[in-house]
């Protein structure tokens, strides 16, 4: 995958914890890119809500208290990449996908100071990870917890999901590169539907325990293959295959326990979804996985 390496990451603040810590994640991933990083904080106004009212336009804040704050709690901080403070005015679901169009990665927290306490994911993080135009990484809170007795993998691990039907390159590249960026490693997770219903001419049958294990290899062979030039671009990068029957999105919110980042892709545009649509998968490790999720747009060709 070709990164715009002279393009900032942007970090959107609006002074709630949940984009304090989305703030860290990015000073620390453009640190690491090194590149330059723009916080930016959009001050929300509302349309009117009458009907006919004419509107001149959002105003321009003429000071940015949130700005400066964060403006002098950085300054003199060693390690720190070079950095840029960039207020608008409008909403985030709007301003923040723009905004994606000249940088490399958009960075925010799960939820910010608007909205309803229980919800999981806030509408602005939905709209940026579903229309903007690079990868969107959601820092969740640090109280999400995924219930699960299996096993962790020791040390640093990058988790991305596969469609072994039809691989997003772009998907697993992001995930190579922020591995060999980290040091971590690269857990596979590729899953299949089972059990199945068969249907022969005499009925419905219950596919067997043999037939279950000809779809696992037939599926690990497919993620092997999936991976194989990735392998050859990044050595240094550990790979392991994590194949299972059963639902994708459980699978990799399962798997996100203890990891550094998920990566999972965005839908495809096609005849019969023009539209940026997330996913079903996508959407719900955005709601439930317990490490930062980062979702890749498809490549601009698709």
């Amino acid at each position: 995958m070709s990164t715009p390496h002279n393009l900032p990451v942007v970090a959107a603040v609006d002074g709630s914890d949940d984009s304090q810590r989305a703030l860290e994640w990015a000073l620390a991933e453009a640190a690491r890119r090194g590149a330059d990083l723009r916080i930016v904080h959009v001050a929300q106004y509302a349309y009117p809500l009458q009907p006919g009212v004419l509107m001149a336009g959002p105003p321009e804040p003429i000071e940015d208290p949130l700005i400066e704050e964060l403006r002098e709690k950085l300054a003199g901080r060693e390690g720190l990449p070079a950095l840029e403070f960039i207020s608008r005015t409008g909403l985030p679901a709007a301003v923040l996908p723009e905004m994606s169009k000249e940088a490399q990665l958009v960075v925010l927290g799960s939820r910010g100071r608007g909205g309803f306490a229980s919800l999981l994911l806030g509408s602005n993080g939905v709209a940026a990870a579903r229309d903007s135009v690079c990868p969107v990484v959601v820092v969740p809170r640090p109280d999400r917890t995924v219930d699960s007795e299996a096993p962790v993998p020791p040390g640093p691990r990058v988790v991305v999901g596969l469609q072994t039907d039809d691989p997003d390159e772009t998907t697993l590249s992001f995930a190579f590169e922020h591995a060999a960026r980290t040091g971590a490693k690269v857990q596979v997770v590729a899953a299949y539907p089972w059990p199945v219903l068969a249907w022969s001419a005499f009925g419905d049958f219950t596919p067997t325990a043999v037939d279950q294990e000809a779809a696992e290899r037939e599926t690990l062979n497919f993620a092997n293959d999936a991976v194989a030039e990735l392998r050859k671009a990044h050595p240094e990068v550990a790979v392991d295959l994590y194949v299972a029957p059963g639902d994708a999105a459980g699978h990799l919110v399962e798997n996100s326990r203890e990891a550094d980042l998920v990566v999972v892709g965005r839908h495809r545009r096609r005849f019969t979804r023009p539209a940026p649509m997330l996913g079903s998968v996508t959407h719900a490790v955005l709601l439930h996985a317990a490490a930062p999720v980062a979702v890749v747009p498809p490549a601009p060709a698709d």
